[in-house]
């Protein structure tokens, strides 16, 4: 099992060159081919029903094709020299942009997107919620904090429950596992449940050994909200990617990754990778 083909999600209107980098990265460490993805809402659907002049439509056309065309020229040359096959796609449409990027992830393995919160309350019309895009994409998601340029994979950590969605996540990172220095499964569990939570990490680290991963089990007692302390843990071990399970209500944000809320995932100070 590997990557073969990752998309990218690339923000309109603003520089992604951190994102290209780790991609670059990932794509030469798995030898895949890469779809860069871009898409964005027209004026009138962010400034609703109110009239919108035909000048400033136009001048909306011609400020979208111009970052569209930016965007395609800093993907192909960002990664030219690392995807073994380049494809660009880009839409400007009516429905929510996750809609339209979780529609043609049809063809890729791991989809990867940066979050911005500042950006994406700002201007829906140009920047996805990524929870939306989790919840409906049917496909692992690579979820990179804004500013951040690497993906270091010295410390990974699964976040495990034991639920369908924890162990479609796991299975889903089994690449990214296979090529990380140190994998730690951690499951937070109430004190007189810790004895349950051992067996079930032994089960899991025996069956990622079976797949070529050392993994480090470790039951840790709950103390207070597991998401806080998962957090805790998170920057005390300077994890550098957490890999998580997607459950919840698409829309409603009434979703969790394996004890890592919505609010948690989206200023984590590491790359999440999440599968629902």
């Amino acid at each position: 099992m590997t990557y073969k083909t990752l998309m990218l999600h690339l923000d309109l209107g603003r520089p992604n060159a951190g994102l290209l980098s780790i991609v670059g990265d990932l794509a030469a460490k798995f030898r895949a081919s890469v779809i860069g993805i871009a898409a964005c809402q027209p004026l009138q659907l962010a400034y609703g029903d109110g009239y919108v002049s035909g000048d400033v439509i136009e001048q909306d056309q011609v400020e979208i094709q111009k970052e569209v065309a930016d965007a395609e020229r800093e993907y192909r040359s960002a990664l030219q020299a690392h995807a073994g096959n380049l494809i660009w796609r880009s839409n400007v449409t009516m429905e929510p942009l996750s809609d339209y990027i979780a529609r043609e992830a049809r063809s890729a393995d791991l989809v990867i997107t940066s979050v911005d919160i500042g950006a994406s309350l700002f201007d829906t019309s140009k920047h996805m919620n990524v929870s939306d895009l989790v919840m409906r994409v049917g496909r692992p998601v690579l979820i990179v904090p804004a500013d951040t340029d690497v993906l270091k994979l010295e410390g990974v950590v699964v976040a495990w429950k034991d639920t369908r969605e924890a162990r479609r996540a796991t299975l889903d990172a089994l690449p990214l596992l296979k090529v990380a220095a140190h994998v730690t499964v951690v499951e937070i569990a109430a004190t007189d449940g810790l004895a349950a939570a051992r067996r079930r990490l032994t089960d899991v680290v025996a069956w990622l050994e079976r797949h070529g991963v050392i993994a480090e089990p470790l039951a840790v007692a709950a103390i207070g909200d597991d998401a806080d302390q998962l957090a805790r843990f998170v920057q005390e071990h300077q994890v550098d990617v957490l890999v998580a399970g997607a459950y919840g209500h698409s829309r409603l944000r009434e979703w969790v990754l394996g004890g890592v809320t919505h609010d948690l995932l989206m200023s984590a100070a590491c790359c999440s990778r999440v599968s629902h």
